[in-house]
Order: structure tokens, then sequence, then C-alpha cells
């Protein structure tokens, strides 16, 4: 085979280090994902109050994602309540509600599934304004239920403030994060005497319930 043209590179070099290029940028993606799964199950074991858990966690996807909103709500019968925020809500934190079937947090946990929105997410039909949050004019919105033991028990949101498309890397991590969360709650209802007296083969072989602390 003749040698290319001087200054000019071989075709299998033009179409190889691109793809290595993507693949090299593919595999560091995962280990950022595979990091922020690892942190959040530490975050899983450690003696903290479920309000600083939840403010680590809200922290971490905010880091992975780059957003400029992450917000965390929570199942109170047949409310949501905003319950984590990494930008300073102080009045709404804990006082916003939110009824089942109200806005596109709404939906989400009524249909138990991810919503993505690239941009104008305001002028999605399922939209409702609450006034309290600026978030409401922001153009992104990406959301994933919060599972416990195959109930919904709560949703959170990742929101930018201009358009953005949405990675399947980002879904995937907000995904399986409300899974996490979903198991921090119900570790959350366990207290450490329980956790001591607890027969954990007797739970394992008899596939019991996990016994809670009411």
């Amino acid at each position: 085979m003749a040698d290319p043209p001087f200054g000019r590179l071989p075709p299998v070099y033009n179409e190889v280090v691109p793809k290595a290029k993507e693949l090299e940028a593919r595999f560091q993606r995962t280990e950022q994902q595979l990091r922020l799964f690892q942190k959040v199950s530490r975050f899983m074991v450690r003696d903290l109050s479920l309000q600083d858990v939840l403010n680590g966690i809200v922290a971490l996807i905010v880091e992975f994602t780059e957003c400029d909103s992450c917000l965390v709500y929570l199942r109170d019968g047949e409310e949501l309540v905003l319950c984590a925020s990494n930008r300073p809500h102080p009045s709404t934190i804990g006082k916003l509600r939110l009824r089942w079937n109200e806005g596109l947090t709404g939906w989400v946990a009524r249909e138990r599934r991810l919503l993505a929105i690239p941009r104008e997410a305001y002028k999605d039909s399922r939209f409702k304004a609450f006034g309290e949050l600026e978030e409401d004019t922001y153009e992104s919105f990406l959301s994933a239920p919060v599972i416990a033991r195959n109930k919904v028990v709560g949703v959170i949101n990742v929101q930018h403030k201009a358009p953005h498309q949405h990675t399947g890397s980002e879904m995937e991590v907000l995904t399986t994060v409300g899974e996490q969360v979903g198991c921090v709650l119900v570790l959350a209802r366990l207290s450490p005497e329980a956790l001591d007296e607890a027969n954990h083969v007797h739970l394992v072989l008899s596939s019991g319930p996990v016994p809670m602390k009411q």
C-alpha cells in the first residue's frame, strides 16, 4: 500500500482515534457513576440524620449532573412535601406541598416513570407553577420517582436554567439514586436497638419482612 501524501493521516488513523476518544469518555463517565453510587451507599450506612443524608445526596446529584437545582419531595399521605434542596428554600422546606395529581412532579409520582423535558418545561400541559420556587421558570426538567419496597414514596427533580439535553447516563443515575433514597427511608425506620436485636439469619431464611420502627 502506498504511503499517504505528506501531512495527511491514513484513513485507519482517522477512524480509530475518534472511536478511542469516545470509548475513553464513556469509560470516564461510567467511573463517575460508580463513584456517585458508592458515595450514596456510604451515606446510607453512616449514623447521620435523615435530613443530612438527603442533603448530601442532593449535593452529589448536583455535582454529577451540573444542574442548577435539585429538589427532593417525599410523600405524606396524598401529598408530596419538599424536604431537601441544594438551593436556599428556608420558607418552603417542609412547608411546600403539592397534591398527588398536581404538576410534573405529581405526574412522575402517579405514573412511577422517569420524565425528561429538555426545554420549556413550563409550557408542558402537566406543568403547574407554585410561585414560591424560582425553579418554576427553569427550562429543563428531569425527574424520577423515589421507590421503596415497590411503592412510590417521593420524587427527585433535577432542573437547569437553560435548555439541556439529558443524557442516558443522567437518566440512569437519577433512576438508581431514587431507588437508593428509597432504601435510605426504609433503613431510617429501623432504630439502632432494632438492628442489634434483629435475627438477621431468620429474616433471610424465613423471607419475612424487616421489622419496622413505628
